[in-house]
């Protein structure tokens, strides 16, 4: 919808009673409650075509119509599944890690995680990778909290995102190519690190944000 698609505070919408408000809010279902089924709003996919594929990423351009009729070509990328892991401790900390990602040449925290490998599932894959980059291993519940695409109109890549807080260290990370420095992070300086820049990358926004929103004896 364009800016000047949105009606006038002071337009017929205005107007309503109390009572038209309420019918009209009630008949718009809630979000997610729409019939699978109903697929009338949907990209209608024509053909996709190859342009480059490799072990780590699918490319391809897709011959797509929208809804209204208009039909185009549309890059499509494939990149392989992620879990992603928050470890958390009795002092309301959580263990990340400070690294540099060379794509967007940005410093960050992050939280260990990263790909699964053939065969493997999320949660295996989440405890393989916390192994690996931290050296701790889970030995209480390891709660999944949340699946999400990352940039979900143009690649498809599913990242899972879990909480654990029964850890305990085993070994010294084996992955040495991960992080500069660790560190147990409190979560009441979570949002100062976001609004500074200093978490970027998105499972660990979409965990940090999960412990915060969830945390007991917040105010709301």
């Amino acid at each position: 919808m364009h800016s000047n698609d949105h009606p006038a505070a002071d337009g017929p919408e205005a107007n309503l009673s109390d009572t038209e408000g309420a019918e009209a809010e009630a008949a718009v279902p809630p979000p997610g409650t729409m019939p699978l089924e109903d697929r009338s709003t949907a990209w209608k996919v024509h053909g996709e075509t190859l342009i480059y594929n490799s072990e780590w990423i699918r490319l391809t351009s897709c011959d797509v119509e929208t809804p209204d009729g208009a039909r185009f070509d549309h890059h499509k990328v494939v990149l392989k599944a992620a879990s992603v892991v928050a470890m958390v401790d009795k002092d309301e900390r959580v263990y990340m890690m400070w690294r540099h990602r060379f794509p967007s040449d940005i410093w960050n925290w992050e939280l260990p995680g990263g790909l699964l490998d053939p065969g493997e599932s999320a949660d295996e894959a989440g405890k393989r990778e916390l192994l690996e980059e931290s050296g701790f291993v889970v030995d209480g519940a390891f709660e999944h909290v949340a699946s999400f695409e990352p940039m979900i109109g143009m690649v498809t890549s599913p990242h899972d995102i879990y909480i654990a807080r029964d850890v305990r260290k085993v070994a010294e990370p084996t992955e040495v190519n991960e992080a500069q420095r660790v560190a147990w992070i409190p979560l009441d300086d979570m949002l100062g690190l976001i609004a500074e820049g200093k978490i970027a990358n998105s499972g660990t926004l979409v965990a940090v944000l999960y412990l915060l929103a969830t945390r007991k004896g917040q105010d709301r």
